[in-house]
C-alpha cells in the first residue's frame, strides 16, 4: 500500500503542473477573445436591427398616406428577414470570406460553417460575433430603398428583388471595401461604416428603381402629405439613437475610437437638423418636424463614412454641409426631373453618402485634426481614390439594380394595378388596415 501511495503521489506531483500548464493555454487563447470588444459589437448589432424594426419602419410609415402604412411596415421587416437569412447562406462568404480576386469572397463559410470558435481576422471578436453584425447592415440596407418605390409597388417583387439585390449588389461591395477586395487594397478607398458600403449602393439603386416603376397616380400634381409626422419623428429618434451602434460598433472596438465616431455621429446629426431647420424657416416660412427628422437622418448618412476619422468640428461642417447640399437635391430629383423617389432616398442617402465619402479625404488631414493619410497618399490621391471608388459602386449598383428589378419584373410584375393603388396597399396587398377607428 505504501508503494502503491507513493506512485501515486509522484504521478500527481507530475499531472499538476502538466494541468497548470494546461489551464495556462486555456486561459491564454480565452485572452485572444477581448470580452469587452465583443460584447460592444453584440450592443451594436441590437441597435442597429432596431434602426430596422422599428427605426426605418416609423420613419418610412409616418411619411406615406395611411392607407399605405401597413405595407412598408410589412415590406421592411420581410426584406430584413430574407436579407439575414440570405446573409448567414452566402451573404457573408461573398463579402467577408478568404480574399482571392478581391472581387468576391472564398472559402467555406456557407451558412457560417466552420466558424465555431474562431476570431475574425485581426479583431479580438468572434467571427460568429462580427457576422452577426454584418448581418445587420445587410438588412438595414435593402430596407432604406423601400422609399424609392412606397404606395405602388408590389409585395412580391419588392421581396423577389430585394433577395437578389442583397446577394449581387450589396455583398460585392462589402467586399471590395470592407471585406480586402480590390478598392480597399489596390485604390485605397476608405468608408468607415458605409457612406459607400451601404448609403451610395441603397440610393443609387432607389433611384434607379424608382425611375422603372413609375410614378405614383397623381404625381406630381397630387399633394401626398405624410399621414402622421409624430410616427416620423418617433422613426427618426430610433434611427439617431441606433446610429450609435451602426457607426460605432463598426470600430469593432468598445474604446476611444469608437467614442470617437459615437461623437462624430451625434454632433453631424444635429447640425445637419438645424441647419435644414434653417433653410425651412427660409424656403417655407416655417422649421417643421419632418424637415427635422429628415436633416438629422441627411447628417447621419453623411458623416457615415468619416466617422471614425476626422475631428469633432469637422463633423459639425460635414453635417452643415449635408443639410445644404440634400436640401436642394430633393427640389431637383422631384421638382425640376419629376422623378417620384417617393421618400427621398437618393437625395438624402445617396447624396449623403457620396458627399460624405468625398469629404473624408479633406478632413482626414491630420493638419485637420484628422486620423492621417495612408503612406504615400495626401488630400488629393486619397480625394481621387474615394472618387474612384463612389463612381465605380454608382454605376455599379446602377446596372446591378436595373438588371435585377427587370429580370424580377418578368415573374412578378413591378407595381400594383390602379384601382389597389387607390385603394391603398395595405387593404389590397395585406387585407388589413393600420389604424381601425369604428
Amino acid at each position: 500500500m505504501r508503494v502503491l501511495a507513493k506512485t501515486m503521489l509522484a504521478f500527481c506531483s507530475l499531472a499538476v503542473p502538466t494541468i497548470a500548464f494546461a489551464q495556462d493555454a486555456v486561459a491564454d487563447a480565452g485572452d485572444a477573445l477581448n470580452s469587452g470588444d465583443n460584447a460592444w459589437l453584440l450592443v451594436s448589432s441590437a441597435l442597429v436591427l432596431m434602426m430596422c424594426m422599428p427605426g426605418l419602419t416609423l420613419f418610412y410609415g409616418g411619411l406615406v398616406r395611411a392607407k399605405n402604412f401597413l405595407s412598408v411596415a410589412v415590406q421592411i421587416g420581410a426584406i430584413a428577414a430574407v436579407a439575414s437569412l440570405l446573409w448567414m447562406v452566402a451573404g457573408y462568404r461573398i463579402g467577408f470570406g478568404d480574399v482571392g480576386s478581391g472581387y468576391f469572397g472564398g472559402g467555406d463559410m456557407w451558412f457560417l460553417s466552420g466558424s465555431e470558435g474562431l476570431l475574425r481576422g485581426d479583431y479580438a471578436v468572434s467571427e460568429r460575433t462580427f457576422a452577426l453584425f454584418q448581418m445587420t447592415f445587410a438588412a438595414i440596407t435593402p430596407a432604406l430603398m423601400v422609399g424609392a418605390w412606397v404606395d405602388r409597388a408590389r409585395f412580391g417583387w419588392v421581396i423577389g428583388f430585394c433577395a437578389l439585390w442583397g446577394l449581387v449588389v450589396y455583398a460585392p461591395v462589402a467586399h471590395w471595401i470592407w471585406g480586402g477586395g480590390w478598392l480597399a487594397t489596390r485604390m485605397n478607398t476608405m468608408d468607415f461604416a458605409g457612406g459607400i458600403v451601404v448609403h451610395t449602393t441603397a440610393g443609387v439603386s432607389a433611384l434607379v428603381t424608382a425611375l422603372l416603376v413609375g410614378k405614383r397616380l397623381g404625381f406630381p400634381r397630387q399633394l401626398m402629405l405624410p399621414h402622421s409626422p409624430a410616427l416620423t419623428m418617433v422613426g427618426a429618434a430610433l434611427l439617431w439613437v441606433g446610429w450609435f451602434g451602426f457607426n460605432g460598433g463598426s470600430a469593432v472596438t468598445a474604446d476611444d475610437s469608437a467614442a470617437s465616431a459615437i461623437i462624430n455621429t451625434h454632433l453631424g446629426a444635429c447640425t445637419a437638423a438645424l441647419v435644414w431647420l434653417l433653410v425651412e424657416k427660409f424656403k417655407v416660412g416655417k422649421p417643421t418636424s419632418v424637415g427635422f427628422a429628415t436633416g438629422a437622418i441627411a447628417g447621419l448618412a453623411t458623416i457615415t463614412p468619416a466617422a471614425g476619422y476626422v475631428a469633432p468640428w469637422a463633423a459639425v461642417v460635414i453635417g452643415a454641409l449635408a443639410a445644404l447640399a440634400c436640401f436642394p437635391m430633393i427640389q431637383f430629383i422631384k421638382g425640376k426631373l419629376e422623378i417620384d423617389d417617393s421618400l427621398d432616398v437618393f437625395a438624402v442617402h445617396g447624396v449623403g453618402g457620396m458627399l460624405g465619402s468625398l469629404l473624408l479625404a479633406v478632413f482626414l488631414s491630420p493638419s485637420l485634426g484628422g486620423a492621417g493619410y495612408t503612406e504615400g497618399y495626401t488630400m488629393i490621391s486619397q480625394l481621387a481614390a474615394q472618387a474612384v471608388g463612389v463612381g465605380v459602386v454608382a454605376i455599379w449598383s446602377a446596372i446591378a439594380s436595373a438588371l435585377i428589378a427587370v429580370l424580377v419584373s418578368l415573374a412578378i410584375p413591378m407595381r400594383v394595378g390602379e384601382d389597389d393603388e387607390r385603394e391603398g396597399l395595405d387593404l389590397a396587398c395585406h387585407g388589413e388596415r393600420a389604424w381601425e377607428f369604428e
